[in-house]
């Protein structure tokens, strides 16, 4: 015989009636709270896509409003330099007009030469050149004509005279060339 430590026989746990009711409905609650868990995490899933999409709009939204923002500001520092700039000029051609002035009646234009040096050295500095028309054909975007003569040797539309410069600034007309064109007699 065996001691009373060992023993041939498997334990067996008797489960009454009541524990098995309890252990079914535990399996059961349990299949309830895992579906009900399953339900919470899609509703987060979708939360959270939800958001992640309204982000997105709200950065796009942001990134447009910087950019319009930046556009906003380089175009009124850019009106205020064409200002400037047009006022510095209507200076410039008084400037012109008297050294010519001068020139035509012989008095020493050497100041005034000088002074006009420094100015055209100043608007090269800074991208300011002037719009050569003469010769060429008229183009409503660089300039205006203000008077049309007829002359059967030349295109239509040639510039004949240039009556005021005309000066571009970073890609932009700051003034357009005053201009008389030609046009040919049809007779």
């Amino acid at each position: 015989m065996s001691n009373g430590n060992e023993s041939d026989e498997i334990p067996v746990n008797v489960i009454s009636e009541n524990a098995r009711d309890d252990l079914i409905k535990d399996s059961e609650s349990s299949d309830v709270v895992q579906e009900n868990c399953s339900d919470l995490l899609d509703a987060e899933k979708q939360k959270t896509s939800e958001c992640e999409e309204k982000l997105k709009h709200i950065l796009a939204d942001f990134q447009n409003l910087s950019r319009k923002t930046q556009s906003d500001i380089e175009n009124g520092i850019n009106a205020k330099v064409d200002e400037f700039l047009l006022d510095f000029l209507k200076i410039y051609d008084d400037f012109i007009r008297a050294r010519d002035v001068f020139s035509e009646n012989k008095i020493n234009t050497e100041g005034l030469d000088s002074i006009l040096k420094n100015m055209d050295s100043m608007l090269k500095k800074y991208g300011v050149t002037p719009i050569d028309a003469l010769g060429e054909i008229f183009d409503p975007n660089i300039h205006e004509a203000i008077s049309v003569i007829s002359d059967p040797n030349l295109d239509d539309n040639t510039i004949t005279k240039e009556i005021r410069k005309g000066y571009i600034s970073q890609n932009r007309i700051i003034r357009p060339t005053l201009v008389e064109i030609s046009k040919k007699d049809d007779n």
